[in-house]
C-alpha cells in the first residue's frame, strides 16, 4: 500500500486524492443574491448534513486567489441562500452554472432554469429542483493552510423545505424518484445504483 504525506503534495495532488476517494459526494446547487440583486447560482460537492435538530447543512467554499468566490461573498453579505439537490433531470443545466462569470452577471441566465420566490428568505430558488431548502446562515469557519486562509466552511439552518409531491410519501423521500446525482472525480458524476439494506445491531 502507498503511504503519502499530504504536506509533501501540491494542493492539486491532494485534491485528486480526496475527490477520487471520498465518493460519491452529494451535489448542492446553491443560489445567492448580491447586494445589487444579481442572482448567483453555483454547484458544490463539498456539501452535507450537519444536524437534524435543528435541520442544518454545511457547504465548504474554496478561496480564489485569497479572495471570496461570489457565493461566499453573497452569503456573508446577505446571510441567506438556497440549496437544491442536483438530480438526473437538472444536472446538465446546473453544470452550465459552473462557468466563471463576472459578479455582475447571473449564471442562471446561461440556463433554462426558472427562478421562483422563496417563502422565508429573500433569495429565490429554481423551480426545476425536486428538493430545495431555504437556508439562514449560522456560522463561518475559515479554513487555513498555515497562516493562509484558503477556504471557508459555511453552516446554515434550513428554515423551509420545498419537496416535489412526486418523490414524497408519508414523510419520506423516495430515492429512486428523486434520482439524485453524486460527484466523483474529474468530470464524472454517478446515478443512484443498487440499493441494499443492512439491519443495525441492537
Amino acid at each position: 500500500m502507498l503511504t503519502i504525506d499530504p504536506s509533501k503534495n501540491t494542493e492539486r495532488q491532494n485534491y485528486k486524492l480526496m475527490t477520487g476517494s471520498i465518493i460519491p459526494r452529494p451535489v448542492a446547487f446553491v443560489t445567492t443574491k448580491s447586494e445589487d440583486g444579481i442572482i448567483n447560482g453555483a454547484p458544490f460537492s463539498y456539501f452535507n448534513i450537519v444536524s437534524s435538530n435543528p435541520p442544518m447543512v454545511s457547504i465548504s467554499i474554496q478561496r480564489l486567489n485569497g479572495g471570496f468566490k461570489d457565493t461566499a461573498k453573497h452569503i456573508i453579505d446577505n446571510n441567506q441562500f438556497v440549496v437544491h439537490i442536483v438530480d438526473e433531470d437538472n444536472v446538465e443545466q446546473v453544470n452550465r452554472t459552473a462557468a466563471s462569470l463576472p459578479i455582475t452577471e447571473s449564471e442562471i441566465s446561461k440556463t433554462n432554469l426558472t427562478l421562483v420566490d422563496s417563502h422565508k428568505i429573500n433569495v429565490p430558488g429554481v423551480r426545476e429542483a425536486k428538493v430545495r431548502m431555504e437556508c439562514q446562515f449560522v456560522s463561518r469557519i475559515p479554513l487555513r493552510n498555515g497562516e493562509e486562509e484558503t477556504g471557508d466552511l459555511f453552516i446554515a439552518e434550513v428554515v423551509q423545505f420545498h419537496i416535489d409531491e412526486s418523490i414524497y410519501n408519508d414523510g419520506r423521500i423516495d430515492p429512486k424518484k428523486l434520482k439524485a446525482v453524486s460527484r466523483l472525480a474529474g468530470w464524472n458524476y454517478a446515478k443512484i445504483g443498487d440499493i441494499f439494506s443492512i439491519e443495525r445491531p441492537n
